[in-house]
């Protein structure tokens, strides 16, 4: 059989379904002609190349030469990689879980001609089973009401059409001056939600949600009390011990199955470990605690080791699905059918005991291994006879033995056949991991972060920029660049490009910050305040342009770009920067209040907001004593505080964005100068006092 139209598209996703007897079609003009000529409704089927039942559902049902023909005949069939698009799959998403009360992917949308939605779900069975219709059923009876009631349900679909505009538009929201009630209100509310048992927020399924932790390490950092950061303590600390991280090669998978934290789905997402090494990095600054710090290193290990290319990019995620090991020397045909969940991390008590020795007795112990498998849940069997491990800390097993028992592991690992890596970098996902390497260099000094943060940065500058710096593109793979960049990717990559600077003090990078600041409010901003997620005119085709206003298990672009415009303004004192983050916190600041687990980064942005953002500029880093003062400058979390440095040969560079460094005369020893909306104190030489008044 010949491959369909997928085969000329470079998404991972969507040449995983290059060969299936369904017709599709990339998502674009030549499909919507399509539909129109015909007369068909477009059956638009979203998801990402590391989904565990998009997989299912492309063996059960795409694959099946007489389900694909249903679809041929009665729809013009679209694929999307929601992770190119997330604008796309945004106002879908919204539709479907409108319809039905849920969400999630992979997601089958029936469109008008118009590309308004009238019905639309997840994953589908072949056959009818749990509660739920069967794939070809429900494409039959779709067919027919198109066929014997098109005018009706066209009806439909403009209606709810209409409702999507609304919704993501955020139309109608109450506008209020930020203030700190939002804040008390929001630690009342994670108090709530936190499981002091477990660790988390909610229950079963447990998701990482980094900008939870973030908000609760840096409001605690802020305000001095501890006790708002022990719920994000308590559950890094929970999930580090747990199954969703990754015991052997480091790094957490995208979620816990169950409420202990135990059993994963085990995909690993560049967009989870890249937040959660930021997270991890702030623990760190404000606790010294030894276990996280040990968990920073090993997640950091995972990305640097797994996730980059040699180009300096990072990769998207890997699969949770791949051979088993007793499946080896089969030919891998790409299409999931021998493949099963997890099976690259999962142990037989007896591989470990062949693996280690003498030293897999207490190896077993500390990680909960168990004769007959310690699965706490297996529903599609998968996991019968096999060990996730988890950890029960270092009373069975020192941790410097049990680091030597993971390398070994780890070289067992890796001769079993990988899960499959989606080789895609999104310029969005590669600005986190900017964030997360930068701020883990800062709190534990390793020179090997630094190095790979600017590898990071540079590779998103050589390959998904434009040659000025104004424009980026959403994704790159093998070097070729892809798709219009969108609010988050401006947002991140310029949030990154701060941490960056705060890392290397490299000039360059807070130009280019400013530069994607300015670009992303000229291209994405809302009358009001926050970002929409796409460009005007940059995707006529969508029915509605969504604003970026909530996080998901990525921080809202609104939020994040406000930050940035924050920072930025603290340290050049523009003013159409803080009007930018002020309109914003004022558009978002009530639903925050009102739902703040849905605005957690925002709220992280209100507190910064509403203290005394200070610059720490470090005159004369390279001169006697400039080692010292940078060092008292980073020992401890404090989110309100920018750190600028400059010697004899950045002094110039850095004054055309801190008026005040043309002032300063360097001398024969670094000084440090405190700077508050741009006036700066007096200088300080000592470490000792520096620290003083950062703490007053």
């Amino acid at each position: 059989m010949s491959p369909n139209r997928l085969a000329a598209e470079s998404s991972p996703y969507l040449l995983q379904h290059k060969d299936n007897p369904v017709d599709w079609r990339p998502w674009g003009p030549e499909a919507f002609a399509a539909a129109r000529e015909q007369g068909k409704p477009l059956l638009l089927s979203i998801g990402y190349s590391t989904c565990h039942w998009c997989h299912v559902m492309e063996r059960e049902s795409f694959s099946d030469p007489a389900v694909a023909a249903v679809m041929n005949r009665d729809f013009v069939c679209v694929k999307l990689d929601r992770e190119e698009r997330p604008d796309v799959d945004r106002i879908y998403m919204t539709a479907v879980q409108a319809l039905t009360g849920q969400g999630g992917w992979p997601l089958n949308v029936f469109l008008t001609p118009n590309l308004e939605p009238f019905y639309g779900g997840t994953y589908f069975p072949p056959s009818a089973r749990w509660g739920q219709p069967g794939w070809t059923q429900l494409l039959e009876r779709i067919a027919g009401l198109w066929r014997q009631r098109r005018a009706d349900v066209e009806s439909d679909a403009r209606r709810l059409a209409q409702s999507v505009r609304g919704w993501v538009a955020e139309e109608g929201e109450a506008r209020v001056k930020p203030a700190a009630g939002e804040l008390a209100r929001a630690d009342a509310a994670f108090a709530g939600a936190f499981d002091p048992e477990q660790g988390g927020f909610g229950g079963a399924p447990k998701f990482p949600m980094p900008a939870f932790q973030r908000y609760l390490l840096r409001r605690a950092a802020r305000t001095g009390d501890a006790q708002t950061a022990a719920p994000a303590v308590a559950t890094l600390r929970a999930m580090t011990r747990g199954g969703i991280f990754d015991q052997v090669g480091g790094g957490f998978h995208r979620y816990s199955t169950d409420a202990q934290w135990r059993v994963p789905h085990f995909e690993k997402m560049l967009y989870d470990n890249a937040q959660l090494l930021e997270n991890l990095a702030d623990a760190v600054l404000l606790t010294r605690d030894a276990e996280l710090a040990g968990a920073l290193s090993r997640t950091a290990a995972y990305l640097t080791r797994d996730l980059r290319g040699a180009h300096g990019g990072f990769f998207s995620a890997e699969d949770a699905d791949s051979l088993p090991a007793e499946k080896a020397g089969q030919t891998d045909d790409g299409s999931h059918a021998q493949k099963s969940e997890g099976a690259f991390y999962l142990w037989t008590a007896a591989e470990l005991d062949a693996a280690l020795g003498k030293d897999a007795p207490a190896f077993r112990a500390r990680h909960g291994v168990e004769a007959d498998g310690n699965a706490a849940h297996d529903p599609q069997g998968e996991f019968i006879g096999r060990n996730i491990l988890f950890d029960r800390g270092p009373s069975a097993m020192e941790e410097p033995a049990a680091a030597r028992a993971r390398e070994i592991l780890l070289a067992r690992r890796a001769r079993r056949p990988r899960p499959g890596l989606d080789d895609k970098c999104l310029s969005a996902w590669n600005g986190l991991a900017l964030s997360g390497l930068s701020r883990a260099f800062m709190a534990v000094g390793e020179p090997g972060l630094l190095s790979a943060a600017q590898a990071t940065g540079d590779f998103l500058r050589r390959e998904l920029a434009s040659a000025d710096g104004r424009t980026l593109n959403r994704s790159w793979r093998g070097g070729t660049r892809s798709g219009e960049g969108l609010a988050d990717d401006y947002a991140y990559v310029a949030a990154g490009l701060l941490d960056l600077y705060e890392a290397d003090f490299d000039p360059a990078r807070l130009r280019w910050a400013l530069t994607l600041v300015e670009e992303a409010v000229r291209r994405f901003a809302a009358p009001g305040g926050g970002l929409f997620q796409t460009a005007e005119g940059g995707a006529p085709e969508l029915i509605a342009r969504a604003l970026e206003d909530r996080d998901g298990v990525e921080p809202s672009a609104s939020a994040v770009l406000a930050d940035a415009a924050l920072r930025l303004h603290a340290l050049t004192g523009r003013g159409e920067l803080r009007r930018f983050a002020d309109e914003t916190l004022e558009r978002f600041a009530a639903g925050a209040g009102e739902r703040p687990l849905s605005r957690a980064y925002l709220l992280s942005v209100l507190d910064r907001a509403l203290g005394a953002p200070r610059t720490v500029l470090i005159a004369g880093l390279d001169l006697p004593g400039g080692a010292e003062l940078l060092a008292a400058a980073r020992a401890r979390l404090r989110p309100d505080v920018l750190v600028a440095s400059f010697t004899a040969a950045t002094q110039k560079d850095l004054s055309d964005f801190l008026p005040a460094a043309a002032e300063v005369r360097l001398g024969d020893r670094a000084a440090v100068y405190v700077c508050i909306a741009g006036a700066c104190g007096l200088p300080v030489f000592s470490a000792v006092e520096l620290t003083a008044r950062l703490d007053a």
